[in-house]
């Protein structure tokens, strides 16, 4: 399959099975996912693999965020969580919008690499992330923010990811205004 196809065919899981690629599936997918364009080579960003009581152990962080009593059950919604984190570098070049854009393109090609490997994968996010104790909960340093979490498991047998609208890309492919006293070229 081309990249042009698994990009094409990717989608978003909202539901999985209890199944998930091990520690050792996940290295190499993550390898090539650190390849993104990543302005100073600065690798600002790594990842937390929640499995297990962690997944518990962030609904108790997302509770207390939203000032609930019960533990949310959102993060039991698959059998392995990756947060993505966007871990700043001090640079005169490189902006912290520039470091998050990379955490979030590593995010991006990871889910891809886990869709093309047949994993279930969806994004989630939620006003949550930025809260203290999810912060905690994932062990954050000063420098880093918490983007969001990668949602995997196993695909359902006999179901299909929710249909994606297809991109008008005319449309959002557009050219630079027109200047006055310039040639359209």
């Amino acid at each position: 399959m081309s990249a042009l196809e698994a990009v094409l065919r990717r989608t978003s899981w909202s539901k999985v099975t209890e199944d998930a690629p091990t520690r050792e599936q996940l290295l190499p997918l993550i390898e090539a996912a650190g390849r993104v364009a990543d302005h100073s080579s600065l690798r600002p960003w790594r990842l937390i693999e929640l499995r297990g009581n962690d997944r518990v152990a962030l609904g108790a962080a997302i509770a207390k965020a939203n000032g609930a009593d019960e533990p949310s059950t959102k993060p039991l919604r698959a059998p392995l969580l990756i947060a993505v984190v966007a871990s700043y570098r001090r640079s005169e070049k490189v902006p912290h919008w520039e470091q998050q854009a990379v955490a979030a393109g590593v995010a991006h090609t990871l889910s891809l690499l886990l869709d093309e490997a047949g994993w279930g994968v969806i994004w989630r996010t939620g006003g949550y992330t930025r809260s203290k104790a999810v912060a905690k909960a994932h062990g954050l340093k000063k420098n880093e923010r918490l983007l969001g979490w990668l949602y995997v498991g196993g695909r359902p047998e006999g179901k299909e990811a929710g249909r994606r609208k297809r991109v008008d890309a005319d449309a959002l492919l557009t050219r630079m205004p027109k200047r006055k006293g310039t040639k359209k070229g």
